[in-house]
């Protein structure tokens, strides 16, 4: 049987009410969790040390002028060893830049352009994941070869501070991917990682997911679900991946409903909305997403609402439970949901 209790509400309010918090991510490994955000041209971040039970005061990251907020384009956050890495791009040159602390996130380095081609990643649109080794992943919607967007990807195995070679991931045959959704990664352990995408095939704008390991595509780009979107446009909503018992769960939006695919199964209906986050934990597959009620929790197949009001969330697994965070009236907003 399921039990869920909340026990932990928390607001990082804004610094400054005419530069609100958005676009919220977190991170978590051990006892640490983390949620990155941006405000206005700055990037901040705020630790937690006991499983998001209780958040220290953020720490400003770095300023990056021209920073890119907004459906999707933002700071993300990773958790590598020792080490915080944050990534962000701006719209102006273009580049897809990271920080890294090894005190907590007290202090943080110098940036470190990813992108070896100038103004490839000024679609803002990118995704960042690492496991405890040190290797950490990163890929985005690449602009350095006409026509259209490709999905490129760079490489770390030490913990964030070089970066190899940029390598395309996936190129559709059909001369773009979706062109403003933004990609997913998740580490699979030992170097090895899932990403998914939006694809553009056929006139439809659905998820494909791909292994990629050593620093390079692995495997075959696989369809999320069952059904299709046929759609002349972007949606801007790319959804959430996650691995449990070994295999890839997806959750995405199609039309006005978001859906859920794990290996094996039919795909579900979650119910109405967009901008879905996943993780899962030890009771099964967890889901946050907005609707036009405010923002919806899956819980290991139950489904409850958690905030009246608010958007583009972002949902963990602490160990001992789950920890979700989204925007809401400039601030970000969070809880943690136990067994």
């Amino acid at each position: 049987m399921l039990f869920l209790a909340a026990v932990l509400a928390f607001h990082l309010p804004p610094v400054d009410r005419a530069a609100p918090n958005r676009q919220p991510q977190l991170a978590a490994a051990g006892d640490v969790a983390a949620v990155v955000y941006g405000s206005g041209e700055n990037i901040w971040i705020a630790r937690s040390g006991d499983r998001g039970q209780t958040f220290a005061a953020p720490v400003k990251v770095a300023t990056l002028p021209k920073l890119m907020l907004g459906r999707h384009r933002g700071p993300r956050v990773t958790i590598a060893g020792k080490a915080i890495v944050v990534s962000a791009i701006a719209s102006e040159p273009g580049d897809l830049v990271v920080w890294r602390s090894e005190d907590g996130g007290r202090s943080w380095s110098a940036p470190v352009t990813v992108n070896d081609t100038a103004k490839a990643a000024r679609e803002g649109l990118h995704a960042m994941a690492s496991d405890g080794g040190g290797h950490v992943a990163l890929a985005w919607l690449d602009d350095r070869s006409a026509p259209g967007k490709k999905l490129y990807g760079a490489f770390s195995n030490d913990g964030g501070k070089t970066w190899g070679r940029n390598v395309v991931l996936y190129a559709s045959p059909e001369k773009t991917i979706c062109e403003c959704c933004h990609p997913s990664l998740v580490s699979l352990g030992g170097g090895e990682f899932e990403v998914m995408w939006r694809n553009a095939l056929g006139g439809s704008r659905d998820l494909y997911a791909m292994r990629v390991k050593d620093g390079a595509a692995a495997g075959a780009a696989v369809k999320q679900g069952t059904g299709t979107w046929k759609l002349d446009a972007c949606p801007m909503d790319g959804g959430g991946l996650v691995v449990r018992g070994g295999a890839i769960a997806s959750a995405w939006r199609r039309e006005h409903d978001v859906y859920l695919a794990e290996a094996g199964k039919d795909e579900v209906k979650l119910g109405a909305g967009m901008d879905v986050a996943l993780t899962a934990g030890e009771q099964g597959l967890y889901a946050v997403w907005t609707s036009a009620g405010g923002i919806e929790l899956y819980a290991a197949g139950k489904r409850s609402r958690v905030a009246e009001t608010g958007a583009f969330p972002a949902i963990v697994n602490v160990g001992d439970g789950v920890l979700a965070v989204w925007e809401e009236n400039g601030a970000i907003k969070g809880e943690k949901i136990s067994r």
